[in-house]
C-alpha cells in the first residue's frame, strides 16, 4: 500500500472540532459582555444611592440647622432642590414633627423634633432613593 493512498482513505475532524470551539468561544465572550454591562449597570444604581442618601443626609443637616439654630418653627414639609453639581437631579423632601421631650431623659429644651429627609435622585429606571431620620432637642 501506497502511502498516498493512507492519507486519501483518511477522514478529517478538524473542521467539525474547529467549529466547536469556535462556537464555544463565542459563547465565552457573549457571557463575559453580559456579566461587563451587568456590573456597569450596578455599579451606576450604587452610585446613584450614594447620591440619594447625601441628598437625605444634606437635608436632615439644613433641617437641624433650620430649627435648632435659625429658630425657624418646625414646618410639616418643605423641599430642598441641589444645585451644586456632586447632587445635580437630586432634591430632599424633608418632613418635622415636634413633641413634648418630658418623657426624655437627659439635657436639651422641652421639645423633641424628629425630622425626616427623604433624599430622592435620578429618574426612571436610575431613580434612587434613601431615607434619613433625626430626633433633636
Amino acid at each position: 500500500m501506497c502511502r498516498d493512498d493512507v492519507f486519501l482513505k483518511q477522514r478529517g475532524a478538524g473542521l467539525p472540532i474547529a467549529i466547536f470551539v469556535i462556537t464555544v468561544l463565542a459563547l465565552v465572550v457573549f457571557g463575559m459582555a453580559q456579566v461587563q454591562q451587568g456590573s456597569g449597570e450596578a455599579i451606576s444604581l450604587q452610585i446613584q444611592s450614594q447620591r440619594a442618601f447625601f441628598a437625605a443626609e444634606s437635608g436632615a443637616q439644613v433641617a437641624v440647622a433650620d430649627v435648632l439654630y435659625e429658630g425657624r418653627a418646625c414646618p410639616s414639609a418643605w423641599t430642598l432642590t441641589f444645585t451644586e453639581e456632586a447632587l445635580s437631579n437630586c432634591s430632599a423632601q424633608l418632613s418635622c414633627t415636634e413633641e413634648e421631650a418630658s418623657g426624655v431623659s437627659g439635657s436639651g429644651g422641652d421639645t423633641l423634633y424628629t425630622l425626616n429627609s427623604r433624599g430622592v435622585c435620578g429618574t426612571g429606571a436610575d431613580a434612587a432613593e434613601r431615607i434619613v431620620e433625626v430626633r433633636v432637642r
